[in-house]
């Protein structure tokens, strides 16, 4: 297969590797670009993409909560203006209000009444479009809820209250006290919001990822010329470590770093008096897994101009 510059300049920017290598990891991998990605991990020569690297696009995410339940959704917008525009914050505010009751279809959410209207929630975004200007796009929704316990929420970059570029629900069983129950949860949700875990647990994360990451361990293993007994117990080691980098509760605790996130609910579960139990976190970040062609705003202003 022909590999161009364009592949090369693509590569490039997803993984921060040198020109000749990308080209090199292109030319080996038949012009694959995950399998090149992978390919210049092995050799050690960029570190794993994250999609979120490349996204831009603009809205907001917004949350909503009530006692035991909270939800958390996402409405894309063409432009950041259109966040500071108090008709889309209320827009935001209603949608997520009517998550709560009918969980995270985004179908079920469109068609679901929006809170003070007599319309729908998608009505209300096809009026807001009409009226502000700009295409918007009801992009995703979760629901967390618990019998007993607590739905805490974190909204980083927040604009307006419940509002911003990075919204987090995490969802603790407990029957002590719901308050101090929902403060412990804003701290983890502050913690799931920097760091991004993958998945909550070992058992929860997805087994393509742990086979990928085994085999790029098992590539970069053999490459030293250890035996297999020793490559085996490398790989080993090497997962550990990624499960304490990825997954929430073996994460060291931002707040207290001495300590797990597993550790740390152990700890307020003794001074709460009653056990606790991490049940589910959402993290939602604005425009995370969406590409936007990048433009050159200079040359639309000219051509706008005329000249």
């Amino acid at each position: 297969m022909s590999i161009t510059a364009a592949m090369v300049k693509e590569l490039r920017e997803k993984t921060g590797a040198g020109m000749m290598d990308c080209k090199a990891a292109l030319k080996e991998t038949d012009g694959d670009m995950e399998a090149a990605q992978d390919w210049l991990r092995t050799k050690g020569l960029a570190k794993a993409a994250k999609k979120a690297d490349r996204v831009a696009a603009e809205g907001l995410v917004g949350v909503a909560t009530d006692g035991p339940r909270a939800a958390v959704i996402e409405l894309n917008s063409e432009t950041d203006f259109v966040a500071r525009n108090e008709a889309f914050q209320a827009l935001i505010a209603g949608t997520a209000k009517a998550a709560l009751g009918v969980g995270g279809d985004v179908d079920a959410l469109a068609a679901a009444a929006f809170p003070g209207s007599d319309k729908t929630v998608g009505d209300e975004i096809k009026d807001a479009i009409a009226t502000i200007g700009e295409n918007m796009s009801l992009r995703r929704a979760a629901v967390l809820s618990v019998d007993k316990g607590a739905v805490a929420s974190y909204v980083h970059g927040a604009i307006a209250d419940g509002m911003g570029k990075i919204g987090v629900l995490v969802a603790l069983e407990s029957d002590g006290d719901a308050e101090q129950v929902s403060a412990f949860g804003r701290k983890i949700a502050m913690h799931v919001a920097a760091t991004n875990p993958l998945s909550l647990d070992v058992d929860s994360l997805d087994p393509a990822v742990i086979d990928r990451e085994r085999q790029i361990f098992s590539e970069q293993a053999r490459e030293s010329g250890k035996p297999e007994n020793i490559i085996e117990k490398m790989v080993e080691g090497r997962l550990r470590k990624f499960y304490e980098e990825v997954t929430l509760v073996k994460q060291a605790f931002v707040i207290d770093p001495d300590n797990t996130v597993e550790q740390a609910i152990e700890a307020f579960a003794k001074d709460l008096g009653s056990p606790v139990k991490l049940t589910g976190f959402v993290r939602f970040a604005l425009g995370e897994g969406i590409e936007k062609e990048e433009t050159d705003f200079a040359a639309e202003v000219a051509a706008a101009a005329g000249s």
